[in-house]
């Protein structure tokens, strides 16, 4: 396992081509989220909304424990809670008591929250197409993949769990 960086151990600093990746990684990213989000608009959905439908749709009975969802959409419980109260307004989810926990409360995905992803996944995709795959060779987009899967590989030391930085 490699050592996680302290104050008592010196930078490995990158070299200059490192840098400038390390750097075009961080504004692409940036680029591609809001090149995704915008293309969501005219449904009005933004890009955090459109994976919480994505992740109810795919779940058993299109409904999800809080909590699960959170980590499956990568967002804080607060944060959560804040995005499906206003989806829940807008009628795209309701949440729903777990019978079998008290405290346990699912989201759950409603036919119109299930309606506006049927319409919404076509422009999304294609969306996904012309900023990212159709962007790069098809050899560069395996090359993604693979490191994108190394990545996530990286255990979180604070937590023991990979895919967690």
């Amino acid at each position: 396992m490699t050592a996680v960086p302290t104050t008592e151990c010196p930078p490995r600093w990158l070299d200059d081509e490192q840098q400038q990746i390390w750097r075009t990684y961080l504004r692409g990213v940036h680029h591609l989220n809001e090149y995704l989000d915008r293309a969501l608009r005219p449904f009005d959905l933004s890009l955090a909304e459109y994976e919480i439908l994505v992740s109810l749709s795919e779940a058993d009975e299109h409904r999800l424990r809080m909590s699960d969802l959170a980590d499956a959409v990568h967002q804080s419980r607060s944060r959560l809670t804040h995005t499906v109260g206003r989806m829940e307004k807008s009628g795209l989810i309701e949440r729903v008591a777990c019978p079998s926990d008290r405290r346990g409360v699912w989201a759950q995905l409603t036919p119109a929250g299930y309606d506006l992803l049927v319409t919404a996944a076509p422009c999304h995709v294609e969306s996904v197409r012309t900023a990212l795959v159709d962007a790069a060779t098809p050899e560069d987009f395996q090359a993604l993949g693979r490191v994108f899967a190394e990545v996530l590989a990286v255990p979180d030391v604070s937590n023991g769990r990979s895919g967690q930085i």
